[in-house]
């Protein structure tokens, strides 16, 4: 691959990279919650417009999808996803955020880009502009979708329900890619399950209120709920084996508004994690079975309410394009700079695209840790301090992080766009 038909737009790379910095820090300085991606929108469709895609908006409310005809060939979809989150930045870093918004409930929140979406659009609108300007390197049609909502699990199916599958090509291959924790750099995948499936509820339990020197008057939801809560640790411990991955994280447990009233209701809010759609069957039934019996052992004068409020499905590489896109890969960037990986326990829609399509999909991720820091903490035993995805401290490293995700959403789309020996100009 490089020396393949790809070399003009890989050796084009290092002429995106200023503007593509500077696109990825104004986006980090101005993020935008899930389905309120109006600006980072619009910027993605001007690029896209500039690059001589055909430009659509407003799919799935904020989404953008481009198509690029050129000539005969297979067709590849490229997806960034675009929102940001209800988080408060706090790298320190010149461009971060002081963004604040109002949330889908109403209320004021900061917002951050926490994921790392920023780095994807960056990455996607740089790779669209090589492809853009160097067409006689490849041939086919490329479609590049930028996603809203993906935080909320339903971005990528408001698309679909929109006529994603209809209105545009469809593809041969989907391809996706995710900042990550990691060296800068490095990138990893392997076929097969890539992502958790994730399952978030909301769970509202009723008791009778009461003031809190005649708990014999109430039917206290706080003791039903905090019952339930230490229950529920057993979901996994005692009822999976040691085979059977599961997470299961209470993140909200909220109750009263007084120290001296006993209120008629607690509410819970869990999230469930899953490799295996057996597995999620049987620890959702626990949930439901626990929840229910906590209740009527507190005397609930009412059943429980269990709302769904977030469902990702597992994301599943498919094996033989997966095998595709490692082996450009390590043409292009070198066998130690492409690692194989377990399954993350991270949760994504990105695969919906793929199943709404019939198409195969591969995800894989990119490093945005630099270098030195990972190594120092890796060496210390330290590690676990690293800021994660969703840390107010998160933030890729500009540098080789913008260079490696656009050389790879070029390298893999091209394994299909101009393989080598197909006769594509070089």
């Amino acid at each position: 691959m490089p020396n393949g038909p790809l070399r003009p737009l890989l050796d084009a790379v290092d002429g995106v990279l200023p503007e593509t910095r500077d696109f990825y820090t104004d986006l980090h300085a101005h993020p935008e919650l899930s389905n309120q991606e109006h600006r980072t929108a619009a910027l993605a469709a001007a690029r896209l417009a500039d690059a001589g895609f055909e430009v659509t908006t407003g799919v799935g409310t904020t989404g953008v999808v481009g198509v690029l005809r050129n000539g005969d060939g297979p067709t590849v979809a490229l997806r960034a996803d675009m929102d940001a989150l209800p988080v408060r930045e706090a790298t320190g870093l010149p461009y971060a955020s002081t963004v604040t918004a109002t949330d889908a409930d109403g209320a004021e929140t900061p917002v951050g880009h926490a994921c790392g979406h920023d780095v994807h659009v960056a990455w996607l609108a740089a790779a669209a502009a090589l492809f853009g300007a160097h067409r006689d390197a490849w041939s086919g049609t490329l479609v590049a979708l930028f996603q809203p909502a993906e935080e909320t699990g339903t971005g990528a199916r408001a698309m679909v329900d929109d006529g994603l599958v209809a209105r545009f090509p469809t593809p041969d291959v989907v391809l996706g890619q995710h900042v990550m924790p990691a060296p800068a750099g490095i990138v990893a995948t392997r076929p097969g399950t890539a992502t958790s499936a994730s399952d978030v509820w909301r769970i509202r339990m009723f008791g009778r209120g009461a003031h809190g020197s005649m708990p014999e008057a109430a039917i206290d939801p706080v003791v039903m709920a905090a019952s339930t809560v230490v229950r529920l640790q057993t979901v996994v411990s005692r009822e999976l084996g040691m085979n059977e991955a599961a997470v299961l994280t209470i993140g909200v447990l909220q109750a009263g508004s007084k120290e001296n009233v006993i209120p008629d209701e607690a509410t819970i809010g869990l999230n469930l994690r899953c490799y295996d759609e057996g597995v999620r069957a049987r620890a959702q039934d626990a949930i439901r079975r626990i929840v229910a019996a906590e209740a009527r052992a507190a005397g609930a004068p009412r059943e429980p309410e269990i709302t769904p409020v977030e469902t990702y499905q597992v994301t599943d590489n498919d094996p033989t394009a997966t095998d595709r896109v490692l082996t450009a890969l390590r043409d292009h960037l070198g066998a130690d700079r492409v690692a194989s990986m377990g399954p993350a326990s991270a949760s994504e829609d990105f695969g919906e695209l793929g199943r709404a399509w019939g198409a195969p999909s591969v995800f894989w991720f990119v490093g945005g840790v630099d270098h030195a820091t990972y190594d120092t903490l890796a060496r210390e035993g330290r590690l676990a301090e690293l800021p994660t995805n969703h840390s107010p401290l998160f933030a890729p490293v500009l540098d080789p992080t913008v260079r490696t995700g656009i050389e790879t959403l070029v390298t893999a789309a091209g394994a299909w766009l101009a393989p080598e020996g197909d006769g594509a100009a070089g």
